[in-house]
């Protein structure tokens, strides 16, 4: 079943409400849920969860689809995901406004965020596909004397759960690395933001991918755990947070299942004693505010030399007042709603929280009045890093500033934290060159870095989560190794 969505200020786009089930399309027999537009607190959709039959039948033809081969050879796959690319171009207005509409990222980076990226990801996957990953090792003396290469087979059935606040960029992420590697998948959808992804199914479908190369499903926790435990599963690719992380985790567990876990972090941007600490704060600032803070590598404990202090809180101050905060479609908008009014209260929690600890209020944005599920951009400082506002991940447009007196104050500070998924250092080039190596995270960007690489690896240590998404290593998760050896003379 499909819709026409009526985004404002927009065309109308379809929206595609059914399951992708092999190649067939039928409306989920779980429950309904409802989908809200997070700037109005409208209901846009209603969405039918994926009952435990559907589940049942979506790992049994993905797995009979693999041992009858129907994934094709890499060429074939590498057509496929250029194809996919291809769709998601003539379908680019459409990926636009429904994920403004059902995630409230603001049109002025929606382009970029949740288009662009997805697009450039399935255009290198469709590339990386047709590397030959066959590892010749020579000669081995022995003895007895032997050679020995090895190749690399799909790992089998891959489980893909996405996160509601990029699921178009997890989809090209989680689908087409597994597609790639030749491995059939199985996505499932937030809750929070089914649309885009039930959207998926459809793109892959106009793509002409085999039917039991995808399946796309809807539903929560009980979709999600039901669908880890089938023995089809030979993978979990999970994005999400910690405590839905070691959920997924122990369920995997239980039949020794492997994951890719992406589970979020609380990066420090440290911002060296001799940057000019006026000049970041609007690239600072403006990192962790898009998307409404709900980014996993948001910039959110900003580390200052004390010296710095009073000129980038004064700059910082001008700076929020000018931020738009609002409606999502005005092209001026950087800080749109979060995702639900139970995110704005967890949100609201936090900053409350953070007063109670001690901490006040160094800046604050405007939040716009009427229906929406606003936070207003909030700078908190006065708390040491082991205070909650620094050690818990907000997810939202909250931000706090600590001070420090040397670099290696700087740098144990920015460490000492449970996640480690990504830093960002300001000032001079070569002395952030110096510093990165000395950050527990799996990247760090320098003065403000670059656009999303679908050739570089992204994931974290600690708590931010195991194994990694994009490039090279994120297609790997999706291959076994199998070692072959022969005696030679």
């Amino acid at each position: 079943m499909s819709s026409s969505l009526h985004p404002a200020r927009s065309t109308c786009v379809d929206q595609e409400l059914d399951l992708r089930i092999g190649g067939t399309f039928e409306r989920g027999r779980g429950p309904d849920f409802p989908v809200y537009n997070p700037a109005t607190e409208e209901v846009v959709a209603e969405v039918a969860e994926a009952s435990p039959a559907q589940i049942d039948r979506a790992a049994a033809i993905a797995r009979a689809g693999l041992d009858r081969d129907e994934m094709g050879d890499a060429k074939e796959r590498s057509a496929a995901l250029d194809r996919l690319a291809d769709v998601f171009e003539a379908r680019a207005d459409e990926l636009l406004a429904v994920s403004v509409n059902e995630i409230g990222t603001p049109v002025s980076t929606a382009q970029g965020l949740h288009v662009d990226t997805p697009i450039s990801v399935l255009r290198w996957m469709a590339q990386a596909t047709l590397i030959d990953r066959t590892e010749h090792l020579g000669v081995f003396p022995g003895p007895p004397a032997s050679d020995s290469k090895v190749i690399y087979r799909p790992a089998g059935v891959i489980a893909g759960i996405a996160a509601y606040n990029y699921p178009l960029l997890f989809a090209a992420i989680k689908v087409g690395a597994a597609y790639a590697a030749g491995c059939p998948s199985i996505l499932l959808s937030s809750p929070n933001a089914p649309l885009g992804i039930l959207n998926f199914g459809r793109y892959v479908q106009e793509a002409g991918w085999p039917e039991s190369s995808v399946s796309v499903l809807a539903g929560g926790v009980d979709a999600a755990q039901h669908l880890i435990s089938r023995p089809e599963v030979a993978k979990v690719s999970f994005t999400g947070s910690v405590p839905a992380g070691r959920a997924v985790m122990a369920t995997a567990a239980e039949g020794l299942r492997d994951v890719v876990l992406e589970l979020g972090g609380k990066s420090a941007a440290i911002v060296l004693p001799s940057a000019d600490a006026e000049s970041v704060v609007e690239p600072i600032h403006s990192r962790y505010l898009r998307n409404a803070g709900q980014g996993c590598a948001s910039p959110t404990r900003i580390l200052l030399h004390r010296a710095q202090l009073d000129a980038f809180l004064a700059a910082s101050r001008a700076y929020f007042e000018s931020v738009p905060v609002g409606d999502p479609w005005d092209t001026r908008t950087l800080v749109g709603p979060v995702i639900s009014e139970r995110h704005r209260a967890s949100v609201l929690g936090h900053i409350d929280n953070a007063l109670s600890d001690g901490g006040t209020v160094l800046a604050r944005g405007h939040e716009p009045q009427g229906a929406g599920w606003w936070v207003p951009p909030t700078l908190i400082g006065g708390l040491g890093n082991d205070a909650r506002c620094n050690q818990e991940e907000i997810f939202g447009p909250v931000a706090s500033v600590q001070t420090y007196d040397t670099i290696d104050e700087a740098v144990a500070i920015a460490n000492d934290s449970t996640f480690g998924l990504h830093a960002t250092v300001w000032g001079p080039h070569d002395e952030a060159m110096e510093l990165a190596p000395r950050l527990d995270v799996g990247q760090v960007s320098i003065n403000g870095g670059g656009p999303k690489r679908p050739d570089a690896p992204n994931g974290g240590w600690k708590n931010s989560g195991i194994g990694r998404e994009f490039g090279e290593a994120g297609i790997r998760e999706f291959l076994e190794p199998v070692h072959i050896q022969w005696p030679v003379k």
